[in-house]
């Protein structure tokens, strides 16, 4: 069984809208999902789950968060695109723009270190260059046209963790999905 965290919207949403504040300025919606990638692809490594919960897909420009790629094109996402669209803009010229600041409430102090860390060391590229950056990620594979599944687990491999290590975080993600079930319920 592969491992799957839930997605979390509200937590996709103050990432995105926390890059965009870093930023200044509306960005490339391309720009913004490769950074995304890179901070929950850290935080995989160094907290032993996503900042996002998203699943992640090898596209032609490298790897996306497939939940938040369909939230920026406008479609529906169980619900998210509510959340989404209160706060973050992506209808114009291939921009997404901060409508509404939603704070950092739900992410913790180490997610927000990451957001920074990626920015500071990623946001003055190009999309174009973000993307080449992207393409070296060894999880990724060329998907010539089409979308291939980036599996949890591959990422955490690629990232230094055992295999010992992945089976721990694979029964944390069930343990965190279970909780979820219930208490959401």
């Amino acid at each position: 069984m592969t491992i799957q965290f839930n997605f979390h919207p509200e937590k996709a949403v103050e990432a995105a809208a926390l890059f965009l504040k870093l930023h200044g300025k509306p960005m490339n919606y391309l720009g913004l999902l490769k950074l995304l990638y890179m901070a929950d692809r850290i935080a995989l490594e160094r907290l032993e789950q996503p900042i996002s919960g998203d699943r992640y897909v090898s596209m032609d420009r490298g790897p996306v968060l497939s939940a938040v790629y369909d939230l920026i094109k406008g479609n529906k996402v169980d619900g998210a695109e509510d959340v989404w669209s209160k706060y973050i803009s992506s209808r114009s010229n291939y921009e997404v723009s901060l409508l509404n600041d939603p704070g950092v409430d739900e992410l913790c102090e180490d997610e927000i270190d990451i957001i920074k860390q990626v920015y500071q060391e990623k946001g003055h590229f190009d999309r174009f260059d973000l993307v080449e950056i992207t393409h070296l990620f060894p999880e990724w594979q060329n998907p010539n046209g089409s979308a291939i599944p980036i599996f949890v687990e591959d990422i955490l491999q690629k990232v230094g963790k055992t295999n010992d290590e992945i089976e721990e975080i694979r029964k944390e993600a069930e343990r965190e999905a279970y909780l979820d079930l219930v208490l959401n319920d």
